[in-house]
């Protein structure tokens, strides 16, 4: 059974950094999207940032403009691990974050056609 597991969360004041890893239980240079969701109390998921990766190299990166410049999406496929660095925090950027998987056909920000996830780490900015 495939799966992806989360880690790196926690708690930072505003202005610091932060990277999130995620662990899939496959071997990631196969043809996929791979991305990073969050959710924050009593708001809608959100797309957060996505790449499309095939033959072992990633074609193609993609961020929402709220993160745009501030954090940056890679993947080692050597470790099959996702991460998510995140640089000059906000607290706005408070949510539970999750990493998130889709097979072709896709791209990666097609939010809707990921499907597979992780179990999520909480990121708490403070002020």
């Amino acid at each position: 059974v495939q799966h992806l597991v989360e880690s790196g969360g926690g708690s930072v004041q505003a202005g610091g950094s932060l990277r999130l890893s995620c662990a899939a239980s496959w071997a990631t240079d196969k043809t996929s999207c791979m991305g990073w969701f969050r959710q924050a109390p009593g708001k809608e998921r959100e797309g957060v940032a996505g790449l499309f990766t095939t033959g072992g190299a990633t074609y193609y990166d993609a961020y929402a403009d709220s993160v745009k410049g501030r954090f940056t999406i890679s993947l080692d496929n050597a470790k099959n691990t996702l991460y998510l660095q995140m640089n000059s925090l906000k607290p706005e950027d408070t949510a539970m974050y999750y990493c998130a998987a889709a097979g072709p056909p896709c791209w990666p920000t097609n939010w809707g056609t990921y499907n597979l996830w992780g179990q999520g780490t909480q990121v708490t900015v403070s002020s």
